[in-house]
């Protein structure tokens, strides 16, 4: 089964480029090379992201104005994309995505987790029939949680079965209830209303 991702060709093994963009949400923190974004994600630290990365990818990294010139294009085509995404006005990232290091387990859970259209939410026991495997919503939990690519991959449109929350945010940095305010906000942004427990 195809994931879905630009994970099925052979990409370069060269350097990351690493970059912190900005947006309403606060730094967005971004690995990437030409052929698409390796990583991304918020509430972390430059350090923890870049140690992060590498550990998954077995990739060095280095600053976007290292890079080259294909790398930086994907950064900003990002940038715009994810502007416009946080304004409402695109459902869907265009930028290629790149899985290195992920299970397959995972693929395939964040695979169905993609398929999650705008404005739409998922619970985990419902991800896991749509991929296949009944009765693995835990494991769905995990996968979701272990998203090297918050964002491009919706893990935020995915709920609890009671239709609240659940969880969100992984490993990311801040308490359980500021990583459940972002994903509210995220899906506001989709005009998605999340009750509270």
């Amino acid at each position: 089964m195809s994931s879905g991702f630009g994970d099925e060709r052979q990409v370069g093994a060269g350097p990351l480029a690493l970059a912190v963009l900005e947006s309403t949400l606060g730094p967005v923190h971004v690995a990437a090379s030409a052929d698409g974004i390796h990583g991304l994600e918020l509430r972390t630290t430059p350090e923890a992201f870049a140690t992060s990365v590498a550990r998954r990818t077995g990739r060095s990294t280095r600053p976007l104005a290292d890079a080259d010139p294909a790398a930086r294009a994907i950064v900003h085509r990002l940038e715009v994309e994810l502007a416009e995404h946080l304004a409402g006005r695109r459902h869907a990232f265009s930028v290629p995505v790149i899985l290195e290091g992920v299970s397959a387990w995972d693929r395939r859970v964040l695979a169905g987790v993609r398929e999650i259209p705008w404005g739409a939410t998922a619970g985990y026991g419902e991800v896991a029939r749509r991929i296949g495997a009944p009765g693995a919503a835990r494991a769905v939990g995990g996968a979701v949680g272990r998203n090297p690519v918050g964002l491009l991959v919706p893990c935020h449109r995915v709920i609890a079965g009671d239709g609240t929350l659940g969880g969100y945010g992984g490993s990311w940095f801040g308490s359980r209830e500021e990583l459940l305010e972002l994903k509210r906000t995220l899906l506001a942004v989709e005009g998605v209303a999340v009750g509270r427990r």
